[in-house]
């Protein structure tokens, strides 16, 4: 996969996540003009001639490692090696697409760490949506050899192992002056926020195709699908969604005139999302090809600025999750209906005998789950930070939107299995012999799969 400051997308950030794609650099010519024009720069330039945050004032002399060394400090438990790949691409990406200053030298450096499955310790705890320090101050420090990646010579090695008597681990000897520019970035996050993205595409696509299964189980109305309708109030993800659920199923009229909401909203609350995830991935993917850099190295200038603060994201991303409550809120109303005879003609609970309790504990294992989704929609645009003796005196929290994001895919998963099992064993009937765990888990592999 090339990657060259540009068309970089959240499906391809999983790719190369998952060790599904190699990296292969095309094009340092912005990279190489930033740099040169580094070399060039006089006066006082932030980061490479002063301390930073309150320290802005402060003249420093080759301070790149200490800088490196005191932002290198995270908490918490190491993240997943496809989530510090992902971050990874995400910045040798952006360093492709110019404005930083930083040695070119490093960009194949980086693009090999990525392929020899080589990945920074990076701890969970340690931005709050200005910029992704901690994470990439570590990668510094591994550059230099000052600590050690961890290697995973098979996508999805767990636990990561240090890199001791691996062969060639990355080395880069990043200058002074390319220490604040490599960490000035919020990578991590984007790259958590492309995840998120890709893998929650994948279950509201496979969600049309469950609540198919409900229409059809419980015999519902397709008239509020049809196209007359969705003209009629032309939200471009409703419609969408409409015509796809419209043509997955039978035609013939139903015996009810008025569905539950489940169903007879569900183009309008599964478009909203799907709308929602939209302009999530466009925000993300701008951000991906940006150069968020500060200062810019602009033609021959540096530029001080502030576009490494991700409200955007954030916004976009609270959004999202917001969507995926209502999602998950109508799949458990319509798993309800599949329990009820009076919708589907079958025993309750979808038993195989009278006073079984049949699929009953789908209710709650999902319930479960949809109470998780809930707390991770709560919004994280309503809080901010003042810190570094009020130098920097907001914060977007973008990095846990994303990681909430990312939170999401297990419970919404979750939620969206419970349908599909109890849709599929009204459409098909019971397994006596099959415990009810084997379907659910076999529900999940395939969203998980898709």
């Amino acid at each position: 996969m090339d990657i060259g400051g540009a068309g970089l997308t959240c499906s391809r950030v999983h790719a190369v996540a998952h060790g599904q794609a190699r990296v292969t650099i095309s094009g340092t010519d912005r990279a190489r003009a930033a740099w040169a024009a580094a070399q060039r720069l006089t006066g006082v330039v932030y980061g490479r001639g002063t301390g930073v945050g309150a320290n802005k004032g402060v003249p420093v002399e080759q301070g790149g490692r200490a800088l490196l060394r005191s932002h290198a400090c995270g908490a918490g438990p190491l993240v997943e090696p496809e989530r510090a790949r992902a971050m990874l691409v995400v910045r040798l990406n952006q360093l492709l697409a110019g404005g930083s200053g930083v040695d070119p030298g490093v960009l194949p450096v980086l693009a090999q760490a990525i392929n020899d499955g080589f990945t920074p310790p990076v701890h969970s705890y340690g931005a709050i949506g200005t910029g992704d320090l901690t994470a990439l101050a570590t990668t510094g420090l591994c550059l230099l050899g000052e600590l050690d990646w961890h290697h995973h010579p098979t996508t999805g090695t767990s636990p990561p192992v240090p890199a001791h008597g691996t062969t060639s681990p990355p080395r880069y000897a990043l200058g002074d002056g390319d220490a604040l520019p490599f960490i000035s970035s919020g990578a991590a996050t984007l790259g958590d926020a492309a995840l998120a993205c890709h893998r929650l595409r994948l279950l509201l696509e496979a969600a049309v195709d469950g609540a198919a299964r409900s229409f059809t189980a419980v015999d519902a109305s397709a008239e509020p699908l049809a196209a007359a309708v969705q003209e009629a109030r032309p939200h471009p993800g409703q419609a969408v969604v409409a015509a796809r659920l419209r043509a997955l199923l039978p035609r013939g009229p139903s015996p009810r005139v008025q569905d539950p909401y489940g169903y007879r909203a569900f183009a309008q609350v599964h478009g909203a999302a799907m709308d929602a995830l939209d302009r999530a991935e466009t925000v993300i993917e701008t951000d991906l090809n940006s150069a968020s850099e500060n200062p810019l190295i602009a033609g021959s200038l540096a530029w001080h600025n502030g576009n490494f603060h991700a409200a955007p994201v954030a916004l976009a991303l609270d959004t999202l999750r917001a969507a995926l409550v209502q999602v998950a809120q109508l799949s458990t109303a319509r798993l309800a209906t599949l329990m009820n005879p009076e919708f589907t003609g079958l025993l309750p609970f979808l038993a195989d005998r009278p006073g079984g309790s049949g699929a009953l504990i789908l209710e709650y294992v999902a319930q479960d789950a949809l109470a998780e989704l809930r707390h991770l929609a709560t919004p994280v645009t309503t809080g901010t930070a003042v810190i570094s003796l009020g130098a920097e005196d907001h914060a977007g929290f973008a990095t846990q939107a994303a990681r909430h994001a990312l939170r999401c895919v297990e419970p919404l998963e979750v939620v969206l299995a419970c349908e599909h099992t109890a849709a599929a064993r009204a459409l098909h009937g019971p397994k006596p012999d099959t415990p009810l765990t084997t379907d659910l888990e076999t529900a999940r592999q395939a969203l998980h799969g898709r």
